[in-house]
């Protein structure tokens, strides 16, 4: 059976085809830090890259988004009521430019809808089918998946399109008798671009962990992000960017990094790891070539390249500049993400002991860090060590609880995404979108009362604006002052610690 009977989008007061073709450029940010100087002998040298999503909900893709929902027998009650709310929250807060299809599994799975429109009309008749399901019979993950994946795959209208498929399942036994265990729904999550596994230990937190997924698809401003580092006068070693995929190119001394989508004020951060030859005399040297390209409009953007350069100076490296306070806290995290990791690896194999180690262990290395108020990163990082840890023993807790909670977190700091983890989502909300942080309460709200109403996307683009430290104006101005002083300062700002490129002026809104 073919699913090609996707609705179109028919433009209505709500959807103008003047809001439609407002796309503008400029949509991604590039800030490079790293020290202004290296010594003349070979030595390594760390660049970090922070690539920021900058553009508007106005100009936003429309999302294709498949709800695949366990209604297996042990759904039935308060998780499935849950899950309901959820469900209408997430109804209720898409646009006329976004189409939803429902999909249920429990032993095997049933399209309750094609890819529909969400108008006022078809918003109430899925409001009915969801308020209709009821839990029964076995669960059968990979036919509810085969069938919400070929709903997006013979999709009609492609173009421009955001697309996602939120997975829900309680994890319990397969129809084939098999566990349907927490790993499987991880393994999804790693297989797709850009995708999260979201544990939640209290099912009252079920319409937060849609909420955030929800949010960062209606607010996805750049598409098929790629970011290609080449090395100038230097060698590249490494380049650390989580799990996203990368090529490399050895003839020209390359290395491309495919992100896929980003969502409005999303942030990657990458760091090169450099070595660079002994130099012969102090100079200013080009290190790193930045390029990258990304779509938004259904066109092709490919920014200007950005050169890199250091000073290399007489001073020994024993004697040179200091590290980055940026840099290291970023290192910090990583390593703190691999411990994680290990700990995980070391509690599957029933070492809680070791495991419980090494949390210990990475726990230390917060403490050397240098706590900074302005920066939550390391408070963040400090409640995830200590939450995980008290889910470390006895085996059955690990199992039920800090296995899931581990694999969250280590897609979560992979992806540098969100993911909705332990009891307090705020307490945990590395990651966070501004759009996130106000669905988060949006949710909470409507969980307690499914009648309120909630405020439409565009009134969430508006209190986004409104909460901006520039107006739209006031950021353009300084987009072409800055233009300026570049062209008569260009030497001046080579010497800056951190070099800020836009490859197009700021954004109205």
């Amino acid at each position: 059976m073919s699913f090609n009977d996707d609705e179109p989008i028919v433009a209505s007061q709500d959807v103008s085809a003047e809001k439609s073709a407002a796309i503008l450029t400029g949509k991604t940010k590039v800030t490079i830090i790293k020290k202004t100087t290296a010594p003349l002998e070979e030595s390594e040298f760390k660049v970090m890259l922070k690539l920021t999503a900058a553009g508007s909900g106005s100009d936003r893709s429309g999302v294709d988004l498949v709800t695949v929902l366990d209604v297996n027998g042990s759904m039935e009650g308060e998780k499935l009521e849950k899950m309901k709310i959820a469900l209408l929250f997430m109804i209720k807060k898409l646009s006329p430019i976004d189409r939803l299809s429902v999909v249920t599994f429990s032993g095997v799975s049933h399209r309750l809808c094609p890819l529909r429109q969400i108008t006022e009309n078809s918003q109430g008749e899925i409001e009915n089918l969801v308020n209709a399901l009821v839990a029964d019979g076995g669960t059968n993950i990979s036919a509810g998946l085969q069938t919400g994946l070929k709903v997006l795959n013979d999709r009609r209208l492609t173009s421009w399109r955001a697309v996602g498929i939120m997975l829900m399942s309680d994890g319990k036994q397969n129809e084939d008798g098999d566990a349907a265990q927490v790993p499987v729904l991880n393994a999804i999550a790693n297989h797709s671009m850009g995708g999260t596994f979201s544990h939640v230990s209290n099912q009252n937190n079920l319409g937060i962990a849609f909420s955030q997924c929800l949010a960062g698809l209606l607010t996805v401003v750049v598409q098929d992000l790629k970011l290609t580092v080449t090395k100038v006068e230097s060698t590249i070693v490494k380049v650390s960017a989580g799990n996203y995929p990368q090529s490399k190119d050895d003839a020209a001394g390359s290395v491309t990094v495919s992100f896929g989508d980003l969502y409005n004020k999303e942030v990657r951060k990458v760091i090169v790891d450099l070595l660079l030859p002994a130099a012969s005399k102090p100079a200013s040297s080009n290190i790193l070539n930045i390029t990258y390209t990304y779509s938004s409009g259904g066109k092709l953007f490919d920014a200007s390249p950005i050169i890199v350069t250091v000073r290399r100076t007489g001073g020994g490296s024993e004697e040179g500049e200091p590290e980055r306070k940026e840099v290291m806290m970023e290192e910090n995290r990583l390593r703190t993400a691999q411990m994680i990791k290990e700990s995980r690896i070391m509690a599957d194999d029933k070492k809680l002991d070791g495991a419980l180690e090494k949390l210990v262990e990475a726990q230390s290395l917060q403490e050397n860090m240098v706590n900074d108020e302005s920066n939550p990163l390391i408070g963040m990082l400090k409640s995830e060590l200590q939450q995980m840890s008290r889910l470390m023993k006895p085996q059955e807790i690990y199992e039920n609880q800090g296995r899931p909670f581990a694999l969250s977190s280590e897609t979560s700091h992979n992806r540098q995404r969100f993911a909705a983890r332990g009891d307090d989502p705020k307490e945990l909300s590395l990651f966070a979108t501004p759009r996130m942080d106000a669905y988060l309460g949006q949710a909470k709200s409507f969980d307690e009362d499914p009648r309120k109403p909630l405020p439409s996307v565009d009134e969430d683009e508006k209190q986004e604006r409104a909460a901006e430290p520039l107006p739209p104006m006031v950021r353009r101005l300084c987009y072409y002052i800055q233009k300026v002083i570049r062209s008569f300062f260009k030497g001046f700002l080579k010497c800056c610690r951190k070099i800020c490129v836009s490859d197009s002026s700021p954004q109205d809104g």
